[in-house]
């Protein structure tokens, strides 16, 4: 079949308006190149990423398959062999292309990745890198091309994928530029909040109405920590409660609105006409954020640390769930009385010794058996407040 670059360029750029998925993308430009002569058997697109968690995403086809694609933790195994590939080599020595004839022995004493294609089966390898713009902590992509044609590459399918290069590299920048956005916006903001920014919810003021089991959840004893632990082990100690708090939240469908120094803002929302669901699930997530804690603690003990209490409030009610802030600096959250009541329930859990309170109405709602513990004043609440303990 006759080569026309100019087609595959077009191509390209079509996918960089319509596609996100990096693997659909890998996969169909090989089999385009496949179908035009080039003898691709296995090719990857590699690209850095800004996120807490991963530290890349790679996609690989292989010939005759389907593709993968994966995300590479900090600290994993793939972290630490990427250190021995060729794509390290090159990104350390300022060059943005490589080519070893590994057929031939070239790199394979070097590098375990060319090692592994030689054992099975291939014959030369290339990589070229694409730089991105320099504002932003995504360096660029690579682009590996690997043969099983005895005689390898030809000058001619060099220059055809040297010719890709520009417009697959904007193709892959446009992708990782809304991934970040995407995946970052999640990180800040959370997974459902994220969505009504992307759609569009942006506005000063810009919400409504939202009916909601809420959490909220404090370090206790936060303050005598600080005393007894380094600046270091404080943060490290946050980290391991927030990250115990958030899974359990997440796991029982409810979202993180906001980290509040030492406490933790969550909603679970919830059916007006039929909350029970939206409590349980708030109740569930509670009641294994203690657990887990209680393990931690006991962890602690075994090597006299001193403990580190979490208690938890659960509400029910009204909440605005929007925009609020300035115009240059929002927040996408919760407010309302009843966000308020939750904090002010929050501080009774010293006073009563309990670590989880509900007000009157997440007990009526959550179809529990409750004890009532007494009728409270809370500060800025007109009518005394009614606390329960589940029973």
């Amino acid at each position: 079949m006759r080569l026309n670059i100019q087609d595959h360029v077009d191509w390209l750029i079509q996918q960089g308006m319509a596609c996100n998925d990096i693997g659909q993308l890998v996969a169909a430009l090989c089999r385009r190149l496949i179908a035009n002569g080039l003898p691709i058997w296995q090719a990857s697109i590699a690209m850095p990423s800004i996120h807490p968690v991963y530290r890349g995403v790679s996609a690989s086809f292989t010939r005759g398959a389907e593709a993968v694609t994966e995300n590479d933790e900090y600290g994993s195994a793939n972290e630490e062999s990427f250190a021995r590939t060729s794509i390290f080599h090159l990104l350390e020595t300022g060059m943005l292309f490589g080519r070893w004839q590994i057929s031939r022995g070239e790199g394979v004493e070097l590098y375990p990745d060319l090692a592994e294609l030689l054992r099975k089966g291939g014959t030369d390898h290339v990589v070229n890198l694409v730089a991105f713009p320099t504002e932003v902590a995504l360096r660029g992509m690579a682009f590996s091309v690997t043969t099983d044609c005895a005689t390898g590459f030809s000058d001619a399918h060099l220059e055809t994928l040297k010719a890709l290069l520009p417009s697959l590299g904007l193709t892959c920048y446009r992708m990782a530029a809304t991934k970040t956005a995407t995946d970052m916006l999640a990180v800040y903001t959370g997974a459902k909040t994220s969505v009504h920014i992307l759609g569009g919810e942006t506005q000063r003021g810009a919400g409504g109405a939202l009916h909601a089991a809420i959490l909220l959840a404090d370090l206790s004893n936060f303050t005598a920590l600080t005393e007894w632990h380094s600046r270091d082990e404080i943060v490290a100690i946050l980290n391991q409660r927030f990250e115990l708090v958030g899974q359990n939240v997440e796991e029982h469908n409810g979202e993180i609105l906001k980290f509040m120094g030492d406490s933790i803002l969550a909603i679970f929302p919830a059916d007006i006409e039929s909350p029970n669901e939206a409590c349980r699930n708030a109740i569930a997530s509670a009641r294994h954020i203690l657990a887990a804690n209680a393990a931690l603690n006991d962890d602690r003990a075994r090597r006299s640390g001193p403990p580190v209490d979490i208690d938890v409030v659960l509400h029910l009610g009204e909440v605005f769930y929007g925009n609020i802030g300035a115009r240059g600096r929002l927040d996408f959250t919760v407010i309302g009385p009843a966000v308020n009541e939750t904090s002010r329930l929050e501080k009774l859990c010293d006073q009563l010794q309990e670590h989880l309170l509900l007000s009157e109405s997440f007990a009526a709602a959550c179809g529990l058996a409750c004890e009532r513990l007494g009728d409270f004043k809370l500060r800025g609440v007109s009518k005394l407040a009614a606390v329960f303990k589940l029973a």
